[in-house]
């Protein structure tokens, strides 16, 4: 298995322990849109308790990969996710950014 196979995997098993049933190729195709970035520690996960790192989700990621600039809604679709992976200490950034698609609806910017 290649690691970005494995990484794939994780997050796949991190959304399951949220409850969330993923979609294979999408979550591949999120994951691929973050690059190498997604097997460096630190850069591999999100802390929901940054206020500067929820800034730079929602500036490189909702707003300019998704193109969603309506703030209510980047700010509700945010709360969401933290909400949704508060018992998970370790919020993989790929898992993350998964629910924030599906969350605003944008699949249509990974087909």
């Amino acid at each position: 298995m290649s690691k970005f196979d494995e990484v794939v995997a994780k997050a796949a098993e991190q959304l399951k322990k949220v409850g969330v049933s993923a979609d294979e190729t999408l979550l591949r195709a999120v994951a691929k849109s973050q690059g190498p970035s997604i097997y460096l520690k630190d850069a591999s996960l999100v802390s929901c308790g940054d206020d500067a790192e929820l800034k730079r989700v929602e500036d490189n990621f909702i707003v300019k990969k998704l193109g969603v600039t309506d703030k209510i809604a980047i700010k509700n679709a945010l709360e969401g996710a933290c909400s949704k992976f508060k018992d998970i200490r370790q919020k993989m950034r790929v898992a993350f950014y998964y629910v924030l698609v599906k969350d605003l609806k944008k699949e249509s910017v990974f087909k």
